[in-house]
């Protein structure tokens, strides 16, 4: 690359399930404003504007095209992204691609969603064949019920263990003030909330929620220049294994590395981590499941092949913990979902900045791992540190 990207503006709004109050176009300016803010910047140093957008769900044509009043976006180039859950990771990996080709020294990355204007279930429903895609036209709650229950059959995980990690994503969201759900939950509660597809509770899943979020990237010249505490995109993976989602029931028999696992080495044997655990301080997932973190954490390294349960039952993820996960609450506490992606890089970075107020984890960061996902297995995974090298 023609020069190193940093983060050097961080805004979100706060989330919710409904945003009456406005419009598609205002909502993603809230955050936009608060990102330039926060860069000390205005839509005159912006040289380029990428927007990602599931326009899918909120049956908007061209959305980027729709909302240039509030992005800033008028006469700059730019593009949109939609990528599925994956859109917030994949429109910040475009971005940071446009500062690092040197063509571009300053662009503006935001990730948005708008659920209350229309029923983003009808999109996710119609996506699969209803009979040969049996399994997955279930939707979210059937792809996450498999999953729980092999990883039931597999670790020795047992629901306990799962109630165990939402409440921890509810205790760290009571400290995110821009969070959707801030529930004063206990174990008993996630346990016996509404069964949907056994294992796979209500509470285990991730909300609908409205909200967006920018982040302003700067190459390494002008980020020194600008900024006093600029966050290093030191390297981005994207890895791929959906061809082995359209093979009907045959996907279980079919040895394979999951995304998630295949990101993690790439990334990993390109940075010379080999452990994880002790050469970064925490991670952003994005856990649309609290059944997703503990198997997700072996998939990543962060712990060894059934031990995913284990680690969280200790503590170690916990906030104050050896290696905290999702201090922010995670996708299972806010999810907006063109910003889902977004916001884990967003949040990581504050972490590393120090600026993540009462949800700062209780040890120095300076290297932390953020991970976006989406359609069954498709992972963005970022590297970002408080040093570019």
């Amino acid at each position: 690359m023609s020069q190193r990207v940093a983060i050097v503006g961080i805004g979100q709004t706060n989330h919710r399930y409904r945003r009456p109050d406005v419009n598609h176009v205002e909502l993603l300016n809230e955050a936009v404003r608060l990102a330039l803010q926060d860069a000390q910047l205005t839509m005159k140093d912006v040289d380029a504007v990428v927007m990602g957008n599931m326009e899918l769900f909120e049956g908007h044509y061209i959305p980027d095209a729709m909302s240039v009043d509030g992005s800033g976006a008028y006469l700059k180039p730019g593009l949109r992204v939609n990528t599925g859950g994956t859109v917030g990771a994949t429109t910040l990996v475009a971005a940071a691609t446009h500062v690092a080709s040197g063509v571009f020294n300053t662009v503006l990355a935001i990730g948005w969603e708008k659920q209350d204007a229309a029923s983003t279930l009808s999109g996710l429903l119609m996506v699969r064949d209803p009979l040969y895609d049996r399994d997955k036209a279930a939707g979210a709650a059937g792809l996450f019920a498999t999953l729980a229950l092999r990883y039931m059959r597999e670790s020795g995980c047992r629901e306990e263990h799962a109630a165990l990690v939402r409440v921890k994503a509810a205790q760290n969201a009571r400290r995110n003030p821009h969070a959707h759900l801030k529930l004063n939950i206990t174990a008993d509660d996630v346990l016996n909330s509404r069964l949907l597809v056994w294992p796979l509770r209500l509470l285990h899943l991730s909300p609908t929620s409205c909200g967006a979020c920018a982040l302003v990237l700067a190459g390494e010249e002008r980020a020194k220049k600008i900024s006093n505490k600029p966050v290093w995109i030191r390297d981005h993976v994207t890895a791929h294994r959906e061809c082995f989602t359209h093979v009907g029931g045959i996907v279980e028999a079919v040895p394979h590395t999951p995304s998630h696992e295949a990101a993690a080495l790439k990334l990993y044997k390109r940075n010379g981590i080999t452990n994880p655990r002790r050469q970064m301080q925490m991670m952003e997932m994005y856990d649309p499941s609290s059944w997703a973190e503990m198997q997700y954490s072996e998939w990543f390294h962060i712990c060894e092949k059934g031990e995913g349960w284990k680690i969280a039952e200790k503590g170690i993820t916990a906030l104050d913990g050896e290696f905290p996960i999702n201090p922010s609450g995670g996708v299972v506490s806010t999810n907006p979902i063109g910003a889902s992606a977004m916001l884990r890089p967003a949040e990581a970075a504050l972490q590393i900045r120090g600026d993540a107020g009462e949800g700062q984890v209780t040890r120095q960061v300076n290297v932390a791992l953020a991970t976006g996902f989406g359609g069954w297995t498709w992972t963005v995974m970022f590297l970002l540190s408080r040093t570019p090298d």
